[in-house]
């Protein structure tokens, strides 16, 4: 499994606005693509001192199924120009990683 790690931040005023954006549009709009391969996403937020981060955190299959999508230039950023709007900064690229370990704890 590949895991696609992207950044951006936004003002605290728009914070919630990119949220709903990112949960209402966004998402839902690469999940109707039906994108072979892919298996999910996570949001991570972080409130900071004069900004919020999002984190988002994609699971595909592997990284040829990343490559089918995006191309050759995989690693750049797929920011829909609604979320621009929101947006402070973001960066151009996202990292991948190859998922080595999971483990679950149950209480």
């Amino acid at each position: 499994m590949i895991k696609r790690i992207w950044h951006g931040w936004t003002t605290p005023e728009n914070a919630e606005t990119y949220h709903e954006i990112l949960t209402n549009v966004v998402i839902p709009g690469f999940e109707a693509k039906a994108i072979a391969g892919y298996l999910g996403i996570e949001v991570l937020r972080r409130d900071l001192e004069s900004e919020i981060e999002f984190i988002t955190i994609m699971s595909f299959r592997s990284r040829s199924d990343i490559i089918a999508f995006l191309g050759q230039d995989y690693e750049r950023s797929y920011v829909p120009d609604v979320a621009r709007t929101v947006l402070k900064r973001w960066e151009q690229t996202a990292q991948h990683y190859e998922l080595c370990t999971k483990r679950s704890h149950k209480e």
